[in-house]
């Protein structure tokens, strides 16, 4: 039997200009995963238009933490809007602790999940344009 090669699947995570703490939680979930090997593509402080292009040409998925809207609604929109003129499939991510997306978010998303780490997992997976492990 062939042992599947892992891939590592090229992330854009939403961000703030300043730490914060949705988005090291979101990394410590997707680190904690087993089997699932990451790359986060984010330069946090770049967030001009044509940077985060460039920052999200290489991905394969854009997560939106969705929490983060209402701490920064232009910044997060910013990253939002450089995915769909990229095309990037997006993984929203509920609000911790919350079962509601707003409906503009709902509306452009690829996935919409909370924070149970296979579920991110599997979002991020099903939403890759890459099928390398269909037979």
């Amino acid at each position: 039997m062939f042992e599947e090669e892992s891939r590592t699947y090229k992330l854009f995570i939403s961000h703030l200009d300043r730490d914060d703490e949705e988005y090291n939680r979101f990394l410590d979930k997707l680190s904690a995963s087993y089997d699932f090997e990451y790359e986060d593509r984010t330069v946090r402080g770049k967030t001009l238009p044509d940077e985060l292009l460039k920052q999200m040409e290489p991905v394969d998925v854009v997560v939106i933490l969705s929490g983060l809207y209402s701490k920064n609604r232009e910044l997060i929109q910013r990253q939002i809007d450089a995915a769909l003129e990229l095309k990037k499939p997006i993984v929203v991510i509920r609000p911790y602790g919350m079962e509601n997306v707003l409906p503009s978010l709902e509306k452009i998303a690829t996935e919409v999940v909370g924070w149970n780490t296979p579920c991110i997992v599997d979002a991020i997976v099903e939403s890759s344009p890459y099928d390398d492990f269909i037979d």
